[in-house]
């Protein structure tokens, strides 16, 4: 883009972008109701099937239960939030676009990277899942053991490149293999409910005066936060399809709320009967591959177990396939808008896909696995990697939630005249709730040492790329939708 004279807005500047920028940069319109809930669904669904069981090893299966309540109960404020949010600013951006309204530039720009960091890392967090699961039925099958971090390069290599495609494909891939992963889930509902039994969900043993049901009292159930969550995470990735989708203003909230119902009902039926039935809570929550553990119960060991698992990486896939989406989305409106290095927002030309973003994304992610993979320096060997990216996903989640709630009450506040399609029935209550649940998880993140590099890692990145927007991007942002909303809507 030829630069052109600069506009100042505060303490930012405008650069004008013509035509051809925003053409070079063009999207596609074809999501509906169904197709927004598979992806937000989607995006989630991997959460049943792999990362939520560490909360077992640190909270105890009591400690996990009480958790994932708490975190349901944040995840319904936050969702009505973003429903009400996003019917009043359809844009690419999502959370970055809600907070630059309410809070200014450096407010938007935070909540976007703090977004940006939790999707390029959950897909990181998934494939090493669907690298466990793989190598278990390839060796069982097979007698073949491939190492994980090429699983890792083949699945990236397959998913990113099915999002290059197109928006139609990704979409329909995403309706089909989210109905693949539920009936997978089904499936085992079913098949566990006659093994279920207390004990073996209870056959954790408890540390010095506490209960089976608390083997480590209530500093478990803080630490088991950031697993709980894993159940809920993602499915606020839902706005950033909002030029995407038919009618945003219409479907988004519907999307969201029959959504997060979905999840809520998935992730205590999979939270009770995999670590309900053999080997239990102790074996669980220490495993990369927990739902194979529990077909093994199911049919036995050998070739039915084997192919059910095989098949049971729809679940893994579904999420890592959405999420992939979310974190091409997420790049390319903050790159569209200055805050990140414009090239990174292109798109082909025929496809209306952003490439550039998807590959770029898929790089660091796949590094960031690498590095912990190898990383026994720092972390140590026993420290399994997915749980280790599994908190740094969710230490950006919690920032982008705190932000993105704080967005809300804001616009309730500072504008409330914005035409809102939908309006939350929890308000600034189930709003305020979300925040302080946040709040509270994101501080007891720290309890666990063994995942504190991680987190510091994800804070280096985070002061990094706000030093970036000071000294750099601040100085070139572009008149995108979401920054022309905020800047014409802004209250004198």
């Amino acid at each position: 883009m030829q630069e052109r004279s600069k506009t100042r807005v505060g303490s930012v500047e405008y650069l004008a972008a013509g035509e051809d920028y925003f053409a070079r940069r063009g999207l596609r319109r074809y999501a509906g109701v169904w197709s927004l809930w598979a992806l937000g669904v989607g995006a989630v669904i991997s959460g049943d099937f792999f990362g939520w069981n560490y909360g077992l090893g640190v909270g105890g299966f009591g400690g996990l239960i009480l958790a994932t309540g708490i975190v349901a109960l944040m995840y319904i404020g936050l969702c009505y939030s973003i429903a009400e949010m996003t019917s009043a600013l359809p844009h690419t951006g999502g959370a970055y676009s809600f907070s630059r309204t309410a809070m200014g530039p450096w407010g938007g720009f935070m909540t976007g990277l703090a977004e940006n960091i939790e999707y390029i890392l959950t897909p990181a967090v998934i494939v090493v899942g669907i690298g466990g699961y793989m190598g278990s039925v390839f060796n069982d099958l097979f007698g073949v053991e491939i190492p994980a971090p090429v699983w890792w390069l083949i699945f990236y290599m397959i998913f990113v490149g099915l999002n290059i495609i197109g928006i139609e494909v990704t979409f329909k891939f995403s309706i089909f293999i989210t109905l693949l992963a539920l009936v997978i889930l089904l499936v085992f509902w079913i098949g566990a409910i006659p093994y279920f039994s207390w004990d073996t969900a209870l056959n954790i043993d408890p540390e010095a005066g506490n209960s089976r049901f608390l083997p480590f009292g209530w500093t478990g159930v803080a630490q088991a936060l950031p697993f709980a969550i894993w159940f809920y995470l993602a499915i606020e990735q839902l706005p950033l399809a909002s030029e995407e989708s038919q009618n945003p203003t219409r479907d988004m909230p519907k999307a969201l709320l029959w959504g997060i119902l979905t999840l809520i009902i998935a992730s205590f039926l999979t939270l009770f009967l995999n670590a309900g039935i053999a080997p239990g809570s102790a074996v669980v929550g220490q495993s990369e591959e927990p739902l194979f553990l529990a077909f093994q119960t199911i049919f036995g060991s050998g070739v039915g177990a084997s192919a059910l698992t095989l098949v049971a990486v729809a679940g893994l896939v579904a999420s890592f396939h959405t999420i992939i989406y979310a974190y091409g989305r997420s790049i390319y409106s903050l790159s569209r808008s200055g805050y990140f290095p414009r090239w990174l927002s292109l798109t082909l030309p025929d496809r209306k896909t952003p490439h550039v973003a998807l590959i770029t994304g898929a790089v660091i992610g796949y590094c960031v696995a690498l590095l912990i993979e190898f990383g026994e320096v720092w972390f140590g060997a026993d420290v399994p990697v997915g749980a280790v990216l599994l908190n740094m996903a969710v230490f950006g989640a919690f920032i982008a939630y705190i932000m993105q709630t704080i967005a809300f009450i804001r616009l309730r506040k500072r504008f409330p005249s914005i035409e809102r399609p939908y309006i939350s029935p929890l308000g600034i209550t189930g709003a305020l709730t979300a925040t302080v649940i946040a709040a509270v998880a994101l501080i007891f993140m720290f309890l666990n040492p063994e995942y504190r590099v991680g987190i510091y890692g994800c804070i280096l990145w985070f002061v990094g790329g706000l030093l970036y927007f000071a000294f750099k991007a601040r100085k070139g942002l572009i008149y995108s939708p979401e920054e022309n909303f905020a800047v014409t809507n802004t209250p004198q």
